[in-house]
């Protein structure tokens, strides 16, 4: 057989062994390795590939053993015989059970909810791959100090910290992460908690959907902000019918009528999502009062906290609660990574009690070695380190997003000023951004469509289609104003300019 044929890829995310077991299936199955011809040998192609000749063997091994390879004693592998047809026989019966297994259920009649139906944010999950990525929610993995957390899941998987991540801990958490979260998250953010009301979860998702499951009963009225956060409302809608739609001004959720008769609310006062305004310190002490006066508990969700790069920290609601009336939700998903899946709620103890135990039903506690590995992190100044990394990066990418949005959106989007990582942009009222996401993408360029923020957006004349978000965590600097200008083109021609 031709060496030239075989070639692995050392960047990819794949392995080697998978890449080699790949690479000989498709060559035999395209027909350039017929049936009965001999493969090279371990050394020939570990040689060539320049890879250890074990990691050849266990590919040929792995092969062998599907039926691929044959293997010839003193002789090597050869192409099975019947691999062209044993293919196709696999799948034709693979076909056959699938299509023989269909489920005859009526699930419309079973199922309860039906959160597929709802609306939600959507997004490419090939992101990185458009030269101009203005997503949310997604790290630079150019930032991320990958050798530093490699140390840290070295020392995780020591022989001294087996018992950490090994054992079952039922429904407690890592001591270690949560003496990090008390001693160095909460400061930040003037919250005075112990450390039994601390709570680890994977990330601010599961948190949110755990405290609605245990506080919102079907006759609950609970309180969303509109825009907001597209999940929180999914969440609520699957416990209860009576949702109010609170609107967002200036200084962030409205309070007063808009409030009246609600038990529970949910907000985003230190950014909110998605419009980037902070709340007031009068607006957050209006909304205090009302929890106070009405019994009503607030759910906070300070889902960026660790991106407020311009002036000084913005306190937590939270740090102005004193009757423990504020469920606080924190996630070191946007300083970490996207993928990590680690957050934590902060409430009183006898909230902490009952999410513990809902936690366990669901799935005991987060992984052990997760938690350790992020607790090293925090521990060994790494996250601190990596906040000041993205801080710089990100106030750069601020200033050059707000600069071009100026050159080529004038008027269309406010400099938000808490920081953050994303701008919420506001077009004419004849803009489509739903036809124009679809046209940016052809183009390469992601943007957001902001009708997805509103619970009700066929409730306006233009169906809140000229509003959209624009991202700037995971994109290159260089690329954000030559990205901004192709969008600019593709919204003149579909203004008709």
């Amino acid at each position: 057989m031709r060496e030239t044929l075989f070639q692995v890829e050392r960047q990819q995310m794949t392995s080697l062994q998978a890449q080699i077991r790949e690479m000989l299936v498709s060559a035999m199955l395209s027909g350039q390795m017929p049936s009965g011809s001999p493969i090279p040998s371990t050394r020939i192609m570990a040689k060539r590939l320049k890879v250890s000749r074990n990691t050849v063997m266990l590919a040929y091994q792995a092969l062998a053993a599907d039926g691929y390879l044959q293997s010839r004693e003193r002789s090597g592998f050869y192409v099975s015989d019947d691999v062209r047809r044993g293919a196709l026989e696999r799948t034709t019966a693979s076909r056959e059970r699938t299509e023989n297994t269909t489920s005859t259920v009526n699930w419309e009649k079973r199922l309860r909810v039906t959160p597929a139906s709802q609306r939600n944010i959507a997004k490419p999950p090939n992101w990185h791959e458009y030269p101009y990525p203005f997503i949310y929610g997604q790290a630079d993995a150019a930032l991320f100090p990958i050798a530093a957390w490699r140390d840290c899941t070295r020392q995780a998987m020591n022989r001294k910290w087996m018992d950490a991540w090994t054992s079952d801990r039922y429904n407690e958490d890592d001591p270690m992460l949560i003496e990090q979260i008390h001693q160095r998250i909460l400061p930040r953010r003037g919250i005075m908690a112990s450390r039994d009301q601390i709570l680890v979860t994977l990330g601010a998702q599961n948190a949110l959907y755990m405290v609605a499951s245990l506080l919102v009963k079907p006759q609950s009225k609970v309180a969303v902000e509109d825009p907001g956060y597209p999940d929180m409302r999914n969440i609520f809608a699957m416990k209860t019918k009576n949702i109010v739609h609170v609107p967002v001004d200036g200084e962030g959720i409205c309070t007063g009528k808009h409030l009246d008769g609600c038990d529970l609310v949910f907000t985003t006062p230190s950014h909110q999502f998605p419009t980037n305004v902070t709340m007031s310190a009068e607006r957050r002490q209006e909304l205090l009062a009302w929890a106070e006066e009405t019994d009503a508990l607030i759910i906070e969700d300070d889902y960026e906290f660790e991106t407020n790069y311009r002036g000084e920290p913005t306190p937590a609601l939270k740090s102005r609660d004193r009757e423990g009336r504020v469920i606080y939700i924190g996630s070191l998903s946007k300083s970490l990574m996207p993928g990590l899946r680690m957050g934590f709620i902060v409430a009183p103890r006898r909230l902490i009690d009952e999410l513990r135990a809902l936690r366990r039903l669901m799935f005991r506690h987060p992984p052990g070695n997760n938690q350790r590995v992020v607790a090293l992190f925090l521990a060994l100044g790494h996250h601190d380190a990596l906040i000041n990394r993205l801080h710089k990066a990100y106030q750069t990418r601020w200033q050059t997003m707000g600069s071009a949005l100026e050159q080529y959106f004038p008027g269309w989007a406010k400099w938000p000023g808490f920081g953050g990582t994303s701008f919420w942009v506001e077009g004419p009222a004849e803009l489509d951004t739903g036809k124009l996401q679809i046209a940016a993408l052809e183009d390469g360029i992601i943007i957001e469509s902001g009708q997805v923020f509103w619970a009700n957006p066929q409730e306006t004349e233009n169906g809140r289609s000229n509003y959209f978000r624009l991202g700037f965590s995971s994109i290159p600097e260089d690329r954000i104003a030559p990205g901004l200008e192709r969008l600019r083109e593709l919204t003149d021609r579909q203004l008709g300019k």
